[in-house]
């Protein structure tokens, strides 16, 4: 039985070499056309290391690190140039979190950039961030050079061979169909670029990218100006463009504001290499701002411009891992313009996942069945698509919320929250609110932080208002979209969570789902509402990718996140107003004639109740309480202030598959005869820090922890905490640092004091 790798890209010649470099033997890789027909053919072929995700900077420093070792790799280091004091922000923000992953980053001032890049104006150059160790590579002398590495460790290549299905019987693959024949196989590795879906769709499985236009465009060199061979690589986000040197000319490319989908049902079989035409009025927004940096390029010929659309998915991350429901069915597709900067990583991650059951690296956001729901309709995952293709350069504060086709879906409590002001942000296609402007119209959030840039937030007094009334009074939020998941397997969830599950019928357990490593890989609460029935509350953004999580160990799950309505209620002024029962336990309660499943649980550290109800009767039970209590309206904007003054973990920043519940603070949380053989004493530890003084700071996560000079750790995520009237951050750092310690982070390249505090700030 072989292994059998779809597609011939840069992606599947990496996946195929290093599943061979990993031992797996008997890898095929066929490919419908030629070599590099795909996406890969028109690749600009640039490899930089810097990138806003701590797993894609070490999947692109790998990949230097390949195509070094293959001989293919010109370093001739890279310039991310900043033509707007904000974007220059947005470097000194980026050099703080690659330091604190122990990449190296330079950050240079306009002289600086003009002597490591002559040819660039110094109009409008704010800086840019160095980095030596970059460059590009031949896209077609690269994917044949892997490819041979390949060939050499045994695997063979099949080219001008189309994939006509995958056999699957008894749940598991076991041949891929050719029209040149059957290859019987045991595992099946999906790279197929922007025909990845419809491949997946050959075992009947869902997985989400959509291909978007991209446009770049070669010169003829300048008199006079003609660029050298080790003339760097460079980025001009502001002005929205990439390019290298090419033959004493550019050939440069970028990211229009206003992108193009197509083919979002399917890409057809025949589309291969070739180029699609362009639209030369949508670049000619891109060439002016390649003028903007480089005005001699006015003068410049054209040699063509090349538009070719390339697998986005609606997150911007790759598609990685093995399918549910499927097994030997695997995924290494979408990397949305991480070409050759991710595929070597990716290969590499694949090829541990494979063998070893884990990757060196966080990949848990990779998952390829994260998307379900509403990105089944492809114009809403379009719409997604489109949109990470457009702040792919373009600014991006850390507040904006995104606009791709909302609104989507409303909870039954849309209307209530509506007339009280609400200003919706999204998750997973739900509209939910984010704040309230009482006596004001409602409406949706969007690139709000823009209107201030790099400042305090245009809610900060607002959430300061609701955030005061969960700690003083009482507050309501409108928490419908959870995911709710429920099954009957208790031994899958003993088996997966690091808590206690087999408790009496009505207890509610927070705990973490933990890989076969114990690092963690979901956080959720699971309530037993029966001996055999179950059901795990977890994010809106998470329940795919738990769901998926627990049909990997053997369970038969049910999405039930549309079936109720979920309606927070906490504050000290709760207390006596439903009835009372033990914290961490649920209970079927009467509110106003409506039978209410409601669970003492707690995600602000105050007195309340997640209210659990069916979504007809959901308004009832909402303006029953607003009657009753008076609460006042809180949204997800001062969640977060609240949780983070009680050292509650967000999973996804503070809570990763890099982490255990042990070094996450969370030990209390795993069951005593659990995971014994995970490290109770780690080296680093998930600790509190009060930062800087009372003043906002634009801190938001991924900054480097400094002491003595070092980096120690990085920042996992922030809040103002208005209780406590400091700036709260949760941070990985040495365990040996005690309450009181002191400590710096660098915010936007100040290293600014702070102090190691205990978890929770406001206990009483």
């Amino acid at each position: 039985m072989s292994t059998v790798v779809v597609g011939g890209g840069i992606a599947g010649v990496s996946c195929a070499y290093h599943l061979a470099k990993a031992g797996v033997r008997d890898v095929v890789l066929v490919e419908k056309g030629e070599l590099t027909s795909g996406s890969t053919h028109h690749a600009a072929g640039l490899v930089t290391q810097f990138n806003p995700s701590p797993t894609m900077m070490r999947f692109r420093r790998y990949s230097v690190q390949l195509y070094e070792e293959l001989g293919v790799f010109e370093a001739v280091g890279s310039l991310r140039i900043a033509s707007s004091p904000e974007s220059f922000l947005e470097l000194r923000r980026g050099v703080s979190r690659a330091h604190a992953i122990g990449l190296d980053a330079e950050l240079v001032g306009p002289e600086e950039a003009r002597a490591l890049l002559p040819q660039i104006t110094p109009a409008s150059l704010h800086g840019a961030v160095w980095m030596p160790g970059d460059g590009y590579v031949d896209p077609h002398i690269a994917t044949y050079a892997v490819a041979d590495a390949a060939r050499e460790l045994g695997v063979a290549i099949r080219t001008r061979t189309l994939v006509t299905g995958i056999d699957v019987r008894d749940g598991r693959v076991t041949a891929v169909e050719t029209e040149h024949g059957p290859i019987e196989a045991e595992l099946v590795v999906n790279a197929a670029g922007m025909w990845a879906p419809r491949v997946a769709e050959m075992v009947g499985a869902f997985v989400c990218s959509i291909p978007v236009d991209h446009q770049h465009v070669a010169l003829h060199a300048v008199e006079g100006h003609e660029l050298p061979h080790d003339t760097p690589c460079f980025r001009d986000t502001d002005n929205l463009v990439y390019g290298k040197a090419e033959s004493g000319g550019v050939n440069f490319g970028g990211y229009e504001p206003n992108p193009v989908s197509r083919w979002e049902d399917g890409v057809p079989w025949e589309h291969g290499a070739q180029a699609l035409p362009p639209d030369h009025e949508r670049f000619a927004q891109l060439m002016a701002g390649a003028v903007r940096r480089f005005p001699f390029l006015d003068d410049a010929g054209l040699l063509a411009l090349v538009c070719h659309p390339d697998a986005m998915t609606p997150d911007g991350n790759p598609l990685l891992g093995p399918m549910p429901g499927v097994e030997g069915f695997w995924m290494a597709a979408g990397l949305s313009l991480n070409g050759f900067g991710g595929a070597g990583g990716l290969g590499k991650a694949l090829a541990e996942l494979v063998t070893e059951g884990a990757a060196e690296v966080d990949v848990q956001p990779y998952r390829p069945w994260r998307f379900g729901g509403p990105y089944r309709d492809s114009s809403f995952a379009a719409a997604g698509a489109r949109e990470v293709y457009k702040y792919y350069y373009r600014l991006r504060y850390p507040y904006d919320v995104s606009e791709a086709g909302r609104p989507k879906r409303l909870s039954p409590l849309y209307a209530r929250t509506e007339a009280l002001g609400a200003v919706f942000g999204t998750k997973n296609g739900w509209e939910r609110p984010d704040w309230f402007r009482p006596g004001q119209e409602a409406r949706r959030a969007g690139e709000d932080q823009r209107l201030v840039g790099w400042a305090k937030p245009i809610w900060f007094d607002r959430a300061a208002v609701e955030h005061a009334a969960i700690r003083e009074r009482a507050g309501i939020l409108d928490m419908t979209s959870f995911g709710k998941l429920e099954l009957s397997e208790l031994d899958v969830l003993e088996r997966v969570c690091g808590a206690r599950i087999d408790r009496p019928v009505r207890s509610v357990a927070y705990t973490q789902l933990l890989d076969d490593r114990g690092r963690i890989v979901g956080d959720v609460t699971v309530t037993r509402l029966a001996e055999d029935r179950f059901r795990v509350v977890t994010g809106a953004g998470a329940v795919d990718s738990d769901r998926g999580f627990l049909e990997l160990h053997g369970a038969r799950v049910t999405d039930v996140s549309d079936d109720y309505a979920v309606i927070g209620l906490w504050g000290p002024a709760v207390r006596g107003v439903l009835e009372d029962f033990p914290f961490r336990t649920a209970k079927e309660i009467d509110v106003d004639g409506v039978r209410v499943l409601a669970q003492r649980m707690t995600y602000v550290g105050e007195y309340g109740y997640e209210l659990y109800v069916r979504p007809d009767d959901a308004g009832r039970v909402w303006d029953h309480l607003m009657e009753t209590l008076n609460p006042e309206p809180v949204g997800y904007v001062a969640l977060d202030s609240l949780r983070i003054e009680k050292g509650y973990r967000y999973f996804g920043t503070d809570l990763t598959a890099s982490d255990t519940p042990f070094d996450s603070g969370l030990g209390f949380a795993v069951a005593k005869d659990k995971w014994l053989e995970l490290d109770r004493t780690p080296p680093t530890v998930l600790r509190t820090l009060l930062v800087g003084g009372e003043d906002y700071l634009t801190l938001y996560g991924g900054e480097a922890v400094h002491r003595g000079g070092e980096v120690i750790g990085r920042v996992r995520s922030a809040a103002y905490g208005f209780t406590v009237r400091r700036n709260v951050a949760l941070a990985k750092i040495p365990s040996d640092l005690a309450d009181g310690d002191a400590v710096e982070v660098d915010v936007m390249g100040d290293l600014l004091p702070a102090v190691v505090a205990a978890t929770d700030l406001v206990s009483r």
